[in-house]
């Protein structure tokens, strides 16, 4: 499975679901969208306007949603 989080600095959520991702042993890929204009200013234009953004495997959400990463890791197994 692929996982990317898309996250910012000093955001409870993305740290919260950093944690969560960690916790379950699920691999991901971050990208700071701080970093890179391009990517930030594709992610405003696809309609994301709360971090983090994860993508996985076709499914997309944002913010910290301890739910989906459940899904995710039931997936995983």
């Amino acid at each position: 499975m692929n996982i990317t989080l898309y996250t910012k600095a000093n955001c409870p959520q993305c740290t919260a679901t950093k944690r969560q991702l960690d916790k379950r042993g699920l691999p991901y890929r971050a990208v700071d969208i701080t970093a890179d204009a391009r990517i930030s200013d594709r992610l405003r234009n696809e309609g994301w306007r709360q971090m983090p953004v994860i993508i996985a495997d076709g499914e997309s959400w944002s913010g910290y949603r301890p739910d989906k990463i459940h899904e995710l890791e039931a997936r995983c197994r």
